[in-house]
């Protein structure tokens, strides 16, 4: 499989500045607006994504392909749930 940091998303989330739990809430609402099987690039400068974000894909069944912390911010890949 591809490493997912090259490939091209399908949209992008960015939740820098934002604290908890809003990097969550706006991860919920942008995943219900794509079609399953989509791959999502979130960036996130709160550091307590690092945990809320991969219980959230484990908890609604989205696949966290990988994850990194660049320049201050966390980056994350998710590709949605298939339905």
């Amino acid at each position: 499989m591809s490493d997912p940091k090259t490939l091209t998303p399908d949209a992008v989330l960015d939740a820098s500045g934002l604290n908890c739990p809003e990097p969550v809430m706006m991860l919920h609402n942008k995943v219900r607006d794509l079609q399953a099987g989509s791959l999502l690039k979130v960036i996130a400068t709160d550091p307590s994504t690092r945990r809320d974000v991969p219980k959230f894909c484990v908890f609604l069944g989205h696949d966290l392909l990988d994850q990194a912390e660049e320049a201050g911010a966390y980056l994350y890949w998710i590709r949605t749930k298939l339905d």
